[in-house]
């Protein structure tokens, strides 16, 4: 049996991997960039190892470094985790060549399906079924197609193509991105199936010749071609489920597999299936696999690479209930959920009943690669966490999820949580009517979760909650409701930046400190008008009814509707409580309570709809640096790799102008306007961070 484990890799797979450690009594070796030293993953193993090196990601593709990690610790095996080195034929085979056991399938069978286009002709010849499939562009003439790399996976240099013209420009895109991801910049060209499903099937091999199939898995929900939900069992016919069960069984055989793989499939409407690739690894969903037969994938990892038998368990895996898992990102949902860096100061997800594993069957389980205080730097892909639900009934499961994720409190980092909860929640989830272009056919989805005729609610809460917090540490008269003015006319203000721009809230408390008065209105223009029911950037009649005397614009007994009742206004608000942490508010007869984090300006509020995020701007603001017009500005940090245009010419609205590399992904660059570049200051190559200046590009009319 295995003794000593080293992970070559990090974050949630690695803690994943300790954790089937822990119980099985072996020691583990975790491996670090200068990035990672205090990350979760390092804390938790028994002993750690930095890895030196300029870049954070590379210095997880250094196998030298790993070995020699492996070496020092005094490690007899290394698990590859996903990801970095884990689908690479040499780490495998220098693994086993410095006499450790390596956790995962030969390096034969790694190299024969790492290379996709070659693993399609392999296969084919086993029986697989396949799309056509093209390596030259001039071979090309029925669309649409999807290009795609030839290593590696999660989305990164796939290209959808729907016309001729755009497939040149899409294989240079792609051939660029799967080279900064992979080191590998091959792609291929493959048939693009309109509304076609995504399914998978787990398979595992032993040292025996036993290639044993673990279920379906459904994987279509996705953006960018990246998965962000999956569940299991796969919903699919009897017949298709066997089509598909013998078809991966055939594939692992064709390279005499060994561990844990994945094979994945494009199901037709019509009930075809089409081999896409094999991945020669443990994937990113195996946690609904195991909820839904109650077998530890890990435990069974480690089992095989010590040469023993697979478990007659796993031979004959049976499924119980339904399990749907999300992927929580970091992604700005209004940057077009580009990746989100910054400090997590709170990272809580409620009704938690298992954490990687410990339970092989639970109600909610967490795969986390985070804790509160974590950093989320630029340097690696963006998910956070997995949050898994398992129960008897697939509405249960996705019910429990998605009411956790709205609950969860994500503070620091911005997510894409809103996102899972409304398809978690939607109709046509729960109908199964989900393909690849789930997302793309219900742009509903990506609204917030907090609508905008509740946001004077979550404002007036972190205004509350911000000067109670004031109050409570202040030196002198402490006991003072704050916000309490002894001349009415003279009401408290608090400026907040909101979601959809800056906001202003008034209010009034009593004596007693009750609310006796309160408004939030738009605290400048806004190119889309008034965002809630209760702001007019105009200042029309009504919109100061909130701050006339108690009752005014509300019901009997109100003090703070905006508005007549019935009549777009909100209806008498009370307030209940208010302290640092926690506001607690009546709106016509109604009470809810809103849980207040404060960390410097930032205020974030979580509510009954939802989670928002403000910040409280200062009442005397220093001058700011003025910005030119029309500055394009880094929205995260990263790597300019390339710049298309150069000053002087003139581009039109949607032009490329430069290509921004980070987290793993290309970022496009593209002119606002119609107009002349008069200013490219970031040349290809040059590193920037959030909010620098990567093009200039004045308005046509502003050259004439």
């Amino acid at each position: 049996m295995i003794n000593r484990l080293l992970v070559a890799n990090r974050g949630e797979i690695a803690r994943r991997v300790f954790a089937t450690c822990r119980r099985l009594g072996v020691e583990t070796v975790a491996v670090h960039s200068d990035a990672d030293a205090d990350a979760p993953h390092v804390a938790e193993a028994d002993r750690a190892v930095r890895l030196p090196g300029s870049s954070p990601a590379e210095t997880y593709l250094r196998i030298d470094l790993i070995l020699d990690a492996a070496r020092r610790t005094g490690a007899d095996a290394v698990h590859p985790g996903y990801g970095f080195l884990a689908e690479n034929a040499e780490f495998a085979a220098a693994v086993i060549d410095a006499g450790l056991t390596w956790v995962g399938p030969s390096a034969k069978a790694i190299a024969a399906m790492g290379d996709k286009v070659a693993a399609k002709a392999l296969l084919a010849d086993a029986g697989v079924p396949m799309l056509p499939t093209w390596t030259d562009l001039d071979q090309v003439t029925d669309f649409p197609v999807l290009v795609k790399a030839a290593s590696g996976g999660g989305g990164r240099g796939m290209r959808v193509v729907r016309e001729a013209a755009g497939l040149a420009e899409a294989v240079a895109s792609a051939r660029r991105e799967a080279a900064a991801a992979f080191g590998d910049g091959t792609v291929f060209i493959e048939r693009y199936v309109e509304r076609g499903r995504h399914v998978e099937v787990q398979i595992f091999g032993d040292t025996f010749g036993t290639v044993a199939a673990l279920g379906v898995r459904e994987c279509s929900i996705q953006r960018r071609h990246q998965k962000i939900v999956e569940e299991a069992p796969g919903f699919v016919p009897p017949e298709v489920r066997e089509r598909l069960h013998e078809a991966a069984v055939a594939a692992g055989r064709a390279v005499d597999y060994v561990g844990a793989g994945t094979v994945e499939f494009l199901l037709t409407p019509g009930g075809d299936i089409h081999f896409l690739e094999m991945n020669t690894r443990l994937q990113v969903e195996h946690p609904v696999t195991e909820l839904c037969t109650g077998l530890d994938l890990v435990r069974l990892q480690l089992l095989v690479a010590a040469g023993e038998p697979l478990p007659e368990e796993a031979v004959y895996a049976k499924t119980s209930g339904y399990a749907v898992e999300v992927r929580l990102c970091a992604e700005d949902p209004a940057r077009g959920f580009r990746p989100a860096t910054g400090v997590l100061h709170r990272f809580a997800v409620p009704g938690v009943s298992a954490e990687f594993g410990e339970l092989t069957r639970a109600g909610l389980r967490l795969d986390s690669g985070v804790v509160d205080g974590s950093t989320v730097a630029v340097h690696y892909d963006s998910m956070l966490a997995k949050v898994i639900s398992w129960a008897p009934t697939r509405g249960e499961a996705a019910r429990a999820l998605a009411g956790a994720l709205a609950r969860a409190e994500l503070h620091g980092v911005t997510t894409n949580r809103d996102l899972l909860v409304r398809v978690l929640r939607s109709p046509e989830f729960a109908a199964v009517e989900v393909d690849t272009g789930f997302l793309d056919r219900h742009p509903e989805l990506f609204a917030p979760l907090v609508p905008s005729d509740r946001m004077p609610l979550y404002a007036l809460a972190a205004a509350l909650a911000s000067a109670a917090g004031r109050r409570a540490s202040a030196p002198v008269l402490a006991g003072l409701p704050s916000g309490w003015r002894n001349v009415p006319a003279y009401p408290q203000v608090t400026r907040l930046l909101a979601p959809d721009g800056e906001v202003e809230v008034r209010y009034r408390l009593d004596r007693t400190g009750a609310l006796a008065q309160w408004s939030v209105r738009a605290a400048g223009p806004r190119a889309e008008g008034p965002t809630t029911g209760t702001v007019d950037p105009a200042g029309a009649a009504g919109a100061d009814g909130a701050l006339g005397p108690p009752g005014a614009g509300g019901a009997v007994g109100g003090g703070g509707a905006v508005g007549p009742v019935g009549d777009g206004g909100w209806p008498a608000v009370a307030l209940v409580s208010a302290t640092a942490e926690r506001v607690v508010l009546d709106a016509a007869g109604v009470r809810c309570a809103y849980r207040v984090h404060g960390i410097g300006s930032a205020v974030h509020v979580d509510g009954p709809e939802g989670s928002v995020s403000l910040s409280e701007l200062p009442r005397f603001p220093e001058p700011a640096t003025e910005l030119a017009a029309g500055s394009l500005l880094a929205p995260l940090p990263g790597t300019v790799t390339r710049v298309h245009v150069a000053a002087g010419q003139q581009v039109v609205t949607g032009d490329l102008l430069l290509t921004l590399e980070a987290m793993k992904l290309e970022h496009p660059v593209l002119a606002p306007v119609d107009g002349t570049v008069v200013e490219l200051p970031v040349p290809a190559g040059g590193q920037v961070e959030t909010g620098a200046v990567l093009a200039v590009v004045n308005p046509l009319e502003d050259v004439r």
